[in-house]
């Protein structure tokens, strides 16, 4: 198989076909969420979120195996949601409780991780993901939380725009702050659950958060910019499991696949950054 046959003919193997579906549907919810937290600025927030789920992920495997992943995950990024919602709603500033509640939930996943020597091998894939080993089931799973997630978001779209361009005037219009915040963060941490499992708990921010601010590199206008987070994300995991297939299998080297599709969002970032710095010095 040649170079160019490997960006195309690879997806026809199931495993291959298989990961590129859970990529795609992550995409499309991550997109949408994705500019919310951009337009929002609940980067910080989303990494707490990232890091709580965590403790979930291992108390989930190590009591129920992989299949208990998920319901692990879901756990502790209920807790975490709520909790953070609730406590930057109290007067109590959101990096503060991002913060607790980051510190709290990940040192009680190291305290999981060190009682369970036997499933160290096992957690390293909660880490970097086994995106090309995932499971019919597991896929299945994620592009059903992953689309619950982007269904909350869609139900709330308007306010969700509202509160992100108009804060106060969201307010007198009737829509509740507490809730239209905790459908958010329930849409980001079901989808920082989905992409978990697939690309690791430490990559999942690339898919989360790099689309969004991408976008915003890109386009102005409030339809471009989803436009744009979805493209670039959908492009972004097509050249990540690409470029990971080339690397482990033409080439030998063995690279988890999260990690080659992360740094793909990554690149495409950069790519976009530097194009917006010479668009800016040629009209200057």
């Amino acid at each position: 198989m040649n170079l160019l046959d490997s960006f195309t003919t690879a997806f026809t193997l199931p495993f291959m076909g298989r990961a590129l579906l859970v990529l795609m549907v992550l995409s499309i919810a991550a997109g949408v969420i994705g500019v919310f937290i951009n337009l929002r600025g609940l980067e910080f927030l989303s990494d707490g979120l990232t890091h709580a789920v965590f403790p979930g992920l291992a108390a989930g495997f190590v009591f129920a195996g992989q299949g208990g992943v998920i319901i692990g995950a879901l756990v502790a990024a209920a807790a975490a949601t709520i909790v953070l919602t609730l406590m930057s709603n109290n007067r109590v500033t959101s990096d503060a409780t991002t913060a607790i509640v980051l510190t709290a939930m990940f040192s009680i996943g190291v305290i999981i991780v060190s009682v369970s020597p036997g499933r160290a091998g096992g957690l390293e894939q909660l880490l970097f993901g086994h995106l090309l080993t995932v499971t019919d089931t597991e896929a299945l799973t994620t592009a059903a939380v992953a689309a619950f997630a982007l269904l909350l978001v869609l139900l709330t779209f308007r306010r969700q725009v509202f509160r992100a361009f108009d804060p106060e005037g969201s307010a007198a219009a009737g829509y509740r702050r507490v809730s239209t915040e905790l459908f958010l963060n329930v849409a980001i941490a079901l989808v920082i659950v989905a992409a978990s499992n697939a690309v690791g708990n430490l990559l999942v921010l690339a898919v989360l958060i790099v689309p969004g601010a991408l976008s915003r590199l890109v386009s102005s206008k409030l339809g471009g910019i989803f436009t744009v987070a979805i493209g670039s994300a959908l492009l972004a995991s097509w050249l990540g499991l690409s470029i990971g297939f080339n690397i482990s299998v033409v080439g030998g080297v063995d690279v988890p696949a999260g990690a080659t599709v992360a740094l793909s969002f990554v690149g495409l970032y950069a790519i976009a950054l530097i194009a917006r710095v010479l668009r800016r010095g040629v009209n200057a």
